[in-house]
């Protein structure tokens, strides 16, 4: 499908490299006020990172999973095994900011101890398929969730598919409102070749296109994408 790769072409021009996903330097874990960083290339510690900030972000903004993780960093707690440890009514509060922190706080810890079994090494050697279904085995993980750790913390290819994406795709008129995860992922995974640091970017450029123009309330005039939307058209 062309107009895939033509979406794609139209928001890396307009919005340029993201460089998803972002990760405390691994030289600044346990500081508070850490700055961030945009690599490719991940420490174990990252990756977990990635994975804690995939559970995190469920359900509330970025910014209040990036004051989260700073708690988290601030004590010591993007470890694999002191997370595993660490009283659930203690990690709620830490990481209060990001909504729903009792219930991502057992998830945490549950997903803290998946990881500690299983070791980051052998996760990022898994087949594809079997480390998502062991992902999605777990309470609270789902395919978003999911896709989100496979395609950025274990570099496996991937496409993400979250509101914002079904927002865009839907507007345009690839896919309708209520198309399932799997039917426009599956226009994602036949339209592109399968290179991760193309899914990675192209889901960065879809989520930084929705916050900038294509809000719940749209604002058409300005968008890069007005003359292949429907949706667009018709508003301006």
């Amino acid at each position: 499908m062309e107009i895939i790769k033509k979406i794609y072409e139209i928001l890396y021009k307009a919005h340029g490299r993201q460089g998803w996903w972002p990760v405390t330097p691994n030289w600044c874990h346990g500081r508070e006020n850490r700055p961030i960083y945009h690599v490719l290339t991940r420490t174990e510690n990252q990756r977990f990172e990635i994975c804690l900030g995939a559970i995190l972000t469920q359900n509330t903004a970025w910014k209040n999973v990036e004051k989260a993780i700073e708690n988290l960093n601030k004590h010591h707690l993007i470890d694999i095994d002191e997370l595993s440890k660490i009283k659930k009514e203690k990690l709620a509060q830490l990481i209060r900011s990001a909504g729903y922190f009792n219930q991502k706080a057992e998830r945490l810890i549950l997903f803290s101890r998946f990881v500690r079994k299983k070791g980051i090494k052998n996760l990022l050697n898994a087949e594809t398929a079997e480390l998502r279904k062991e992902l999605l085995s777990l309470n609270g993980i789902g395919p978003e969730t999911a896709d989100s750790m496979i395609l950025y913390a274990f570099d496996k290819v991937t496409f993400v598919i979250d509101a914002y994406t079904r927002r865009i795709m839907s507007r345009i008129g690839i896919c309708k409102e209520d198309a399932s995860y799997e039917e426009l992922q599956k226009i994602f995974h036949d339209g592109l070749d399968k290179d991760r640091y193309l899914f990675n970017e192209y889901h960065a450029l879809l989520v930084e296109h929705a916050k900038r123009y294509c809000k719940k309330k749209p604002e058409c005039k300005e968008c890069t994408l007005r003359g292949l939307c429907k949706h667009g058209n018709r508003l301006v």
